[in-house]
């Protein structure tokens, strides 16, 4: 009797590169996204890096450290949180531009409502996105930019694993070329890429909605896998 060859489901997308995308993934993880390795490599440190967040700058802690004006204590944990995760989201150019923006009184404190603001304030997502982008251009600049990608959007990111995408640029957009996706990229950050960005996500998540994906996460994590020189 011969054999029924398994076949990946058709992407609901369309997109030309999904399926390579999505064999890409389980060659390397075979288990998906509940497999040992996937887990080991791409999705716990993720993930105990948001729960660190979560013990430090949890909603009501954020908003009574504001209130009680403690903006250089918000910039400090929000820091701190970063910096311990195994891998680092950032590169040092960034930790270090960031560091010198939050030393002044004046940069902590725009930091702090701005970034609460973006994760916990009223509006749209596009608004908050756009005020967030704002301020943090307008942070005290010593020698590097403190406007990257990845400073912007990677607060939200682990904070809010099921709302925010975090983006390396390079990665991301080569993980939009693989699956067949037109993301609008600028350098500079906007709501026109970021938007797209999420868009973009909400795509993948629908085709791989046999493999589960829990969060941005899961979501990330695929992409990672991508677009990144290490896969």
């Amino acid at each position: 009797m011969a054999r029924t060859r398994r076949t990946d489901p058709p992407p609901p997308s369309g997109l030309p590169g999904a399926l390579r995308c999505r064999r890409k993934f389980l060659r390397q993880f075979p288990g998906g996204f509940r497999d040992p390795t996937y887990l080991d490599w791409e999705r716990d440190y993720k993930r105990e890096t948001h729960l660190r967040w979560h013990e430090a700058l949890s909603r009501d802690t954020f908003r009574r450290l504001l209130r009680e004006d403690q903006a250089t204590e918000v910039a400090a944990r929000a820091m701190r949180v970063e910096q311990r995760s195994r891998h680092s989201m950032l590169f040092s150019f960034e930790k270090m531009a960031l560091r010198d923006a939050l030393r002044s009184a004046e940069g902590a404190h725009a930091f702090a409502h701005g970034l609460y603001a973006y994760l916990h304030g009223r509006g749209s997502l596009e608004q908050r996105f756009g005020q967030w982008v704002a301020i943090v251009d307008a942070l005290p600049r010593r020698q590097t930019r403190v406007l990257t990608w990845p400073l912007v959007t990677v607060f939200g990111f682990i904070a809010q694993p099921t709302r925010h995408m975090f983006m390396k640029p390079n990665t991301m957009r080569a993980a939009a070329r693989a699956y067949g996706y037109e993301l609008p990229y600028r350098s500079r950050p906007s709501w026109q890429t970021y938007g797209s960005l999420l868009a973009f996500t909400d795509l993948v998540r629908e085709d791989l909605a046999d493999l589960r994906p829990r969060d941005m996460i899961d979501l990330q994590s695929f992409l990672w896998v991508q677009g990144s020189d290490e896969y």
